[in-house]
């Protein structure tokens, strides 16, 4: 259920308002927009009636949200949500880039790929200190080490750091040295990981399971909305199909159904989508031609020699040449890539 309020409503008259949610067992979420105020109703809304609320000062209308998922749906907020990270903006007319290597591999390897990216116009790193993979036996990141290479890189170069939490335990530790909390494909329904990552308040980056539906990605968004944090950033990253010529399925179907249907900004991870290096720069084009906000791409200066995911990642020189081309397609689609805003 949703109450619309006016914008300038007092905030006196909110209050009594969603104390009025309160008292009939459930919990309210402001959500400010361009021309209202709404309060988004979760809980045993069935037993709401709209009079229950109609009758109350400022209150213009009671709308019931048919949907499964409540707070990310585009009938809980029309206008697009914008996530502002320190300056930084994922959604509206910019298109953002998160790059870099899958996994950190050594202080050294990182400084120099993030270097790089910096001296490219690029504000998002990417680098897993903690990964999971299929098998045991592989690669698992530098852990502890990993998060300490990150930080000094965040200080040393300004970088917003995205980074991925595989569980609870090692939540507390990440938050200290991330911008943007990634919640990868496999743990995309870890419903606990969602809320308690969601109750850090940090945005968070979450990545479509490998066989999930769309409505499974949104209401996976809704546990982690549901704790107050609306800094969500959705990512499709390709599903497992019957398809086995790529690594995986680039449903690219998914950007505009998502824009339909929820506020939520979407990203397009196409490094995953495909696992094939020289098919990512035409896929991370059709994404933004889709409509994406943004896209999270692979860069490694030695993809031979990486530790994790090195057939999918571009060199350096690949990434700059899909750049220049992204700075032209996006004007097209009413986007900007400011890569250059800050030098």
């Amino acid at each position: 259920m949703l109450i619309l309020m006016r914008l300038e409503t007092n905030r006196e008259d909110i209050e009594r308002v969603k104390n009025k949610i309160i008292s009939l067992n459930c919990t309210p979420h402001e959500i400010p927009g361009k021309s209202q105020l709404a309060i988004g109703i979760t809980g045993p809304t069935d037993l709401l009636k709209k009079e229950d609320f109609l009758l109350l000062k400022a209150v213009e209308d009671v709308v019931r949200v048919t949907k499964k998922y409540k707070l990310v749906s585009r009938m809980m907020k029309n206008e697009d949500t914008i996530i502002d990270i320190d300056g930084e903006k994922i959604g509206g007319d910019e298109l953002t880039i998160i790059a870099g290597p899958c996994s950190v591999e050594g202080r050294g390897e990182l400084f120099d790929i993030a270097g790089q990216l910096k001296e490219m116009g690029l504000t998002f790193l990417r680098g897993g200190a903690y990964k999971p993979r299929s098998s045991p036996y592989a690669f698992q990141g530098m852990k502890e080490k990993g998060l300490d290479i990150l930080q000094e890189v965040r200080k040393e170069f300004g970088l917003k750091i995205v980074t991925e939490v595989l569980n609870p335990r090692t939540l507390e530790a990440i938050v200290e040295v991330a911008d943007v909390l990634q919640i990868g494909a496999r743990n995309m329904q870890n419903f606990t990981l969602l809320e308690e990552a969601g109750a850090t308040g940090k945005p968070i980056l979450l990545k479509r399971g490998m066989a999930a539906t769309v409505e499974d990605l949104l209401l996976s968004a809704e546990y982690i909305a549901s704790t107050g944090n609306m800094n969500i950033i959705l990512c499709e990253r390709g599903i497992r199909t019957f398809e086995t010529s790529t690594r995986n399925t680039l449903d690219l179907n998914s950007v505009p159904v998502i824009k339909k249907h929820s506020h939520l900004p979407i990203i397009v991870d196409p490094s995953h989508g495909v696992g094939i290096w020289d098919k990512v720069p035409a896929m991370a084009m059709a994404s933004v031609a889709a409509g994406a906000d943004g896209l999270m791409i692979e860069v490694h200066q030695n993809p031979e020699e990486a530790f994790s995911d090195g057939y999918q990642s571009l060199t350096p020189k690949q990434f700059g040449e899909l750049l220049v081309k992204l700075k032209q397609l996006a004007p097209i689609v009413d986007k900007k890539l400011l890569l250059d805003k800050k030098k």
